[in-house]
């Protein structure tokens, strides 16, 4: 799996594709913030930056979505109105997962009523590596009922997941469940994204694709923080599932710092010119 990843980042881009690639993963990130600290300022500070990243090229694609707490739902919901940027919530106790079910669905609830487009939620891993496949069957599901209209992420949290093989038997669960995305981490433990993890969880994207004719989404999220790596990721998206996923809709990069090296990799394509990294606001 390893190999077979790797193989994907000798692909040479042309410069006009390049720059086309740069834009599509401006239009995939989730810009997030998810620390103990956030306060209402911060998370404004959050949704500007979402709103106006393009503002030195002015055609490029706004970010797919910014993520926060539940409780600041309503405020960024307020802050990127009519933007077509989504506001996308972690949940189910994130990060660590660990409470009860009835909390976790008030955690979901409280997200989406306050108008979460997407709740990204993690799975019980001590009950997974326990071998409680049917309790983390269940509580995806629930979790997904809870959700209503909104679109559910399941994290994986696989560098705590251990082998490929258990990558690929959370995601057959996650999917089977209801999940509308799978994802990598929760960004909070390493190894959090890598290729070869990516390709798993891809792998299962297009096995259920085969059998049921359903599209399921893939999120990479945590240590993809250059754009050159990021091109990769979307090479290997194309060719496991096809160029369907290659849209927000359906991909999507949980990596907040990638913003801002994009912006400048797509300067410098037109320009020729690197830009200071001062330019861009790191927040």
């Amino acid at each position: 799996m390893v190999e077979r990843a790797d193989r994907f980042t000798k692909r040479s881009i042309k410069k006009g594709a390049k720059v086309e690639g740069l834009k599509m993963v401006l239009s995939m990130i989730d810009l997030t913030s998810l620390e103990g600290m956030d306060t209402e300022g911060k998370v404004r500070q959050l949704c500007y930056k979402a709103r106006h990243l393009h503002d030195a090229v002015p055609e490029l694609p706004h970010v797919a979505a910014v993520c926060v707490y539940p409780n600041f739902v309503a405020l960024a919901k307020q802050e990127v109105a009519d933007s077509g940027i989504k506001v996308a919530s972690v949940a189910t106790a994130f990060p660590s997962g660990n409470s009860s079910l009835e909390i976790k669905l008030d955690d979901v609830r409280l997200a989406v009523e306050s108008g979460a487009d997407e709740v990204d939620m993690v799975i019980s891993r001590g009950r997974f590596h326990h071998g409680d496949y049917q309790y983390v069957f269940d509580e995806i599901a629930a979790v997904k009922e809870a959700c209503g209209n909104a679109r559910l992420k399941v994290i994986l949290e696989t560098g705590e997941l251990g082998t490929f093989d258990k990558v690929r038997r959370a995601s057959d669960i996650a999917i089977a469940a209801g999940a509308d995305f799978i994802k990598t981490s929760t960004g909070k433990i390493k190894p959090a994204a890598t290729m070869p993890v990516t390709l798993v969880m891809l792998e299962a994207i297009r096995d259920h694709w085969f059998k049921t004719g359903q599209m399921v989404g893939m999120k990479p999220a945590g240590g993809i923080s250059k754009a050159k790596l990021a091109l990769h990721y979307l090479i290997m998206v194309k060719e496991t599932l096809g160029p369907e996923w290659l849209d927000p809709h359906w991909f999507r990069f949980g990596a907040s710092s990638l913003a801002n090296d994009v912006l400048m990799q797509i300067v410098k394509q037109q320009t020729g010119v690197y830009q200071s990294p001062d330019y861009f606001a790191i927040d």
